[in-house]
């Protein structure tokens, strides 16, 4: 019988620590929780901010941890040297190209634009049926009540089908959040390692 593969899961944070301790905390407790579990997890490849938090949590847990991350901010993020594997890309679209072939479910915690990007971005393709992995919110305190009342209103107004609002799945916590992923992988159709269409753009 062949090993089964180990699942990859994406995370979106951001290069600052944010104003409040429960930020890096809980980007230290994802890390951590992905390898505890068995996970690998793929990231932006940074040392600083709640992406050096998210990765030093993982690898500190003995677990598997793949950064991506542009040549053109390896020096501003500062490239973490300690990870499994880390790869150099040209561009941000490849950056994002890359943690989508690799991942089985993205999450995204608190962060700015560069976060947002990458979380939107990503969603955005699901409701393309360019993948149909999860996509999970962790609203660390209610950090995210205003992007999630933004796309409520989006639906209310006519701008999002009601099945695309429900992609972005919403968690409280680490632990909501990766009992999320699960139940979604044991909901859904088995996802290929690499995906057709995403081998298309990361080329």
């Amino acid at each position: 019988m062949a090993e089964k593969r180990k699942k990859w899961i994406a995370v979106f944070c951001a290069s600052m620590d944010g104003a409040k301790a429960e930020y890096l905390a809980t980007a230290r407790a994802m890390g951590r929780a992905i390898a505890e579990r068995g996970y690998g997890m793929v990231y932006g490849g940074a040392t600083v901010g709640a992406m050096g938090a998210v990765a030093d949590g993982a690898l500190k847990a003995g677990g598997a941890v793949v950064g991506v991350i542009p040549d053109v901010i390896m020096d501003l993020e500062i490239g973490h040297r300690g990870l499994t594997e880390l790869h150099v890309v040209r561009t941000m679209h490849e950056r994002k190209a890359l943690q989508a072939e690799r991942a089985d479910a993205f999450v995204a915690l608190p962060g700015g634009y560069g976060t947002m990007d990458e979380f939107i971005e990503i969603v955005t393709w699901a409701k393309l049926r360019i993948h149909a992995k999860p996509c999970v919110l962790v609203n660390t305190g209610g950090f995210y009540d205003g992007l999630l009342e933004f796309l409520d209103r989006c639906v209310s107004e006519g701008f999002l089908k009601q099945q695309h609002r429900d992609l972005v799945l919403v968690a409280r916590d680490v632990d909501e959040a990766l009992a999320i992923v699960e139940r979604e992988w044991g909901a859904r159709a088995e996802v290929p390692p690499h995906d057709k269409r995403l081998d298309e753009l990361v080329k």
